[in-house]
């Protein structure tokens, strides 16, 4: 079974990587891993200020379902949004078709 793969690299503002890594640990990727497959994320290890989030989905449909009900949510606009948002200075998304077995070795491989 293949899935679609969105990675989403962040070019984050100067010095905020610390306290963004740290926003996305502690509050984000809980929310996130609720509601979707995460596959990995964190610091990029070729830039001080970038910042990586891989995400598994069944089909283009099925991430823009899913994104829609995340990203439209209370939880989210009334949560930890602002936090987020005001470190990026701006965001690429990639979307790829991987084999199941290529999504489990991305997420091992990339553990945290």
């Amino acid at each position: 079974m293949k899935r679609l793969i969105e990675i989403r690299s962040y070019k984050l503002k100067a010095g905020e990587a610390v306290a963004f890594h740290d926003a996305v640990l502690h509050t984000v990727m809980p929310m996130l891993r609720e509601a979707m497959d995460v596959v990995a994320h964190g610091p990029s290890a070729h830039e001080p200020d970038t910042y990586y989030l891989v995400r598994a989905y069944a089909d283009l449909a099925d991430l823009e379902a899913q994104q829609a009900a995340f990203y439209g949510a209370d939880a989210w606009r009334q949560g930890p949004r602002e936090s987020i948002v005001s470190r990026i200075e701006s965001y690429l998304n990639t979307v790829l078709w991987l084999s199941s077995e290529a999504v489990e070795d991305m997420r091992r491989q990339n553990a945290a």
